[in-house]
């Protein structure tokens, strides 16, 4: 062991790099981290954290609106963006505090800079050079904008928390979850909205039904949605603003034009060339069961390896991994069953398998589908709905999958979740007594088969 310098480098300070680099210290474990933009990585800095922030602030819009059937009558104050984005600033540099202590705290050594791996046990990070038995490869992911005239004019992720000044007139190409939430973002802050997308459809892998019910719902908040709909070129002005030029003829004006046509791993000069690792066309590294490449002494976690790109999938992957790296157990990860939310307005939560993929797998499905106006808009006069939906396997009565648009469905979502992976069936829920009046007790009461 005196030929290393550490036991294990991990490269990437995010969500699975921390996680790996703790767990491996607090067993011992001499671990280094090398980080190069900022701790936390993108879930932190540039994505989950303060996207939900600004999707908080996003909502404040209807809230005004809604109290006003419950006696509020005040006026609705003004939205100062600067407020928001500093407010914000102030936030993440908390948290990227609290990482870098952790990481200290645990025993890493936390190293500053671009790493580049020269060989199967060496990185070279500012120019010196670390001998390490392991090395861990956790650098996530990057935006990917395609090639096209005017491309330099557009934003990604990256940026858009922190424009100078508020936009009046956005277009967010893309039809991920990243597009749908910034779309909403912008139009609830108040802006002129414009989503683009290439395809019918949005948010493609999603149940049919939700993603039609959340283009009706979006365009109700004013959001013009244009499917079958992409960039030809943009063009800036003398005054700052934005020409889109679209395929189509049409041009649209805008202050900011937004990217998220989906992200790509994150492995640009890397030095992967000097290691017998393969990748896959996006560049992911292709790793085996243990999270292993091909080359014996370098391992992957994350958005890196591009096999679900969420942040507690890094986190159960890098645990996985350490425990079968110097505990017991085995780096494999059940990828099963994994919750996800997309945090648009309404909010999407969903869980297991969707109405397509339950009927290719099991032919013949049970279908329970519950679409209501929730209580609160009695009041409120807003002409929001929810919908709810139970996929069951009649053979077994085993419930496949659970999907919800509507208030907190992600909230809701986490503990069907759990319900989920216990392998409850449609009699289960149905012999649960529901917390009433709630929304999440419609689908302790779903009786009557939709289809």
């Amino acid at each position: 062991m005196a030929e290393f310098d550490f036991d294990l480098f991990v490269i990437g300070a995010g969500s699975g790099g921390v996680r790996a680099g703790r767990m491996a210290a607090a067993m011992g474990v001499r671990v280094a981290v090398a980080e190069d933009r900022y701790l936390g990585g993108t879930c932190v800095n540039v994505g989950c954290v303060p996207k939900k922030l600004y999707v908080y602030a996003s909502h404040y819009a209807d809230d005004f609106n809604d109290a006003r059937g419950f006696g509020w009558q005040s006026g609705r104050p003004e939205f100062d963006w600067a407020t928001l984005r500093d407010n914000k600033t102030t936030e993440i540099s908390r948290l990227n505090g609290i990482y870098r202590n952790l990481l200290v705290n645990a025993g890493c050594t936390l190293i500053d800079g671009r790493a580049r791996i020269v060989d199967a046990h060496t990185v070279e990070v500012a120019g010196k050079r670390y001998r390490s038995e392991r090395i861990l490869v956790a650098t996530g992911g990057w935006p990917f904008v395609p090639d096209f005239p005017g491309r330099e004019h557009v934003i990604t992720s990256n940026e858009v928390f922190d424009l100078e000044t508020f936009p009046q007139r956005v277009v967010v190409v893309g039809g991920g979850y990243i597009a749908v939430e910034f779309a909403g973002i912008f139009a609830g802050l108040g802006a002129t909205t414009h989503q683009l997308y290439r395809r019918d459809l949005f948010l493609r892998g999603f149940d049919r039904e939700v993603r039609e019910f959340v283009a009706e719902e979006m365009r109700k908040k004013e959001v013009d949605l244009r499917f079958n709909s992409d960039v030809e070129r943009i063009e800036k002005r003398g005054d700052g603003s934005l020409a889109v030029h679209l395929e189509d003829g049409g041009v649209l004006e805008a202050d900011c034009v937004l990217y998220a046509t989906g992200r790509v791993p994150n492995v640009e000069g890397l030095g992967l060339e000097n290691l017998a690792v393969r990748q896959r066309d996006n560049g992911a590294l292709i790793v085996n069961d243990q999270l292993q490449t091909d080359e014996p002494s370098v391992y992957a976690i994350g958005d890196v390896i591009d096999r679900v790109q969420l942040t507690p999938v890094a986190l159960a992957e890098g645990m996985a991994l350490v425990r079968s790296l110097y505990g017991e157990g085995s780096a494999k990860v059940d990828y099963e069953l994994i919750p996800t939310a997309v945090f648009c307005q309404p909010n999407i939560g969903t869980v297991g398998l969707t109405e397509e993929q339950a009927r290719e797998r099991h032919g013949e499905v049970d279908v329970y589908v519950s679409n209501f106006r929730a209580l609160k808009h009695t009041l409120s006069g807003s002409d929001e709905r929810t919908l709810m939906k139970m996929i069951v396997d009649p053979v077994t009565d085993r419930v496949l999958g659970v999907h919800m648009v509507g208030a907190e469905a992600g909230e809701i979502i986490q503990g069907i979740a759990v319900a989920l992976k216990a392998g409850a069936t449609k009699a289960v829920f149905d012999a649960t007594i529901g917390i009433h009046p709630s929304a999440a007790e419609e689908f302790v009461t779903m009786r009557q088969k939709t289809r």
